[in-house]
């Protein structure tokens, strides 16, 4: 049995399908059937069901599937090991985080990369589910995500902060001179926010709700970015995290008012896998978040945009 034939195994479970599978692994379908076969005539089990087209795993497939993720993770760590006594950690890692954290997710990459020169980060945009899935796969090293997150299971948590809700709205409307609002008022403003498949603005509606008062925004997106490319002109207000602030800050022509409620929402974190072995690039980021104040530095640029 090859490494080889594993990582084909791996690339066809996640493309499910035979062409795709061997054009992620640059080789030719020939090639990677041929190899999964002689996976199964070595480990003498039916590993894929075949019909006119890729139908999916057996079950002892399922089994040496799982195999594969742990037995190439193990390859991937002992690399990394090796690397890091050699001399400095190599490696890419793979970092997955939740669209409303991206604009903070720079407060522990950039600090990672100077301290690991050879070592590179890729940088998933993912849902929470995808971020369950890719850990529990070995598909990725670390998360950022909510922390309160029901699906994660065998994970090691480390919170970085606690989103922080405020209405971004016109300096001349109703709103713009208040020192703080109620979620109410907000409500009737002319609302762009996220999309409501999202956690973030599954959450802000709960406190739209708690002050007996529904949100109906005129636009809806699934990205910070297109929220905020939205809001310069004066017609739109939003609900944001503050952690926002830090890549976007405020528009030209808006100000950052106070929502009244809760002082702290939901917390968010880094997670990595418990299982063995352990990624030694994910340990790394670990370290570099410990010391990057992340909490401090988001709660530094809000006073500074409150104050202006």
């Amino acid at each position: 049995m090859l490494l080889r034939q594993l990582e084909y195994l791996v690339a066809l479970a996640r493309e499910r399908h035979f062409a795709r599978a061997a054009a992620a692994c640059y080789v030719s379908q020939p090639s990677l059937s041929a190899a999964i076969r002689r996976l199964e005539r070595e480990l003498d089990v039916p590993i894929v069901r075949r019909g006119r087209r890729y139908e999916g795993l057996t079950p002892e497939g399922e089994v040496v599937l799982a195999w594969a993720h742990r037995i190439l993770a193990e390859q991937d760590a002992l690399r990394q090991e090796l690397s890091a006594l050699r001399g400095g950690l190599t490696g890419t890692l793979r970092l997955g985080v939740v669209p409303t954290a991206l604009p903070v997710a720079s407060l522990l990459t950039t600090p990672f990369c100077e301290r690991h020169p050879r070592a590179a980060v890729a940088l998933e945009s993912l849902s929470s589910a995808q971020i369950t899935h890719g850990l529990a796969e070995f598909e990725l090293d670390a998360a950022m995500t909510y922390l309160d997150d029901d699906t994660l299971r065998q994970v090691r948590r480390y919170p970085l902060y606690e989103e922080r809700y405020m209405l971004l709205t016109p300096v001349d409307g109703p709103l713009g001179g208040s020192d703080t609002a109620r979620w109410s008022q907000a409500a009737a403003l002319p609302l762009c926010l996220l999309s409501p498949r999202m956690r973030n603005r599954r959450i802000i509606d709960d406190c739209f709700a708690a002050d007996g008062a529904t949100a109906a925004p005129a636009i809806e997106t699934d990205s910070v970015a297109g929220l905020y490319a939205h809001l310069p002109g004066g017609r739109w207000s939003s609900v944001i995290s503050h952690a926002w602030l830090h890549m976007f800050g405020v528009p030209e022509g808006m100000r950052v008012v106070p929502l009244e409620g809760p002082a702290h929402g939901p917390r968010v974190g880094l997670v990595v896998a418990r299982s063995e072995p352990q990624s030694v690039l994910a340990q790394a980021l670990l370290k570099v978040a410990r010391e990057a104040g992340v909490r401090d530095a988001l709660e530094a640029r809000l006073r500074t945009y409150l104050r202006s």
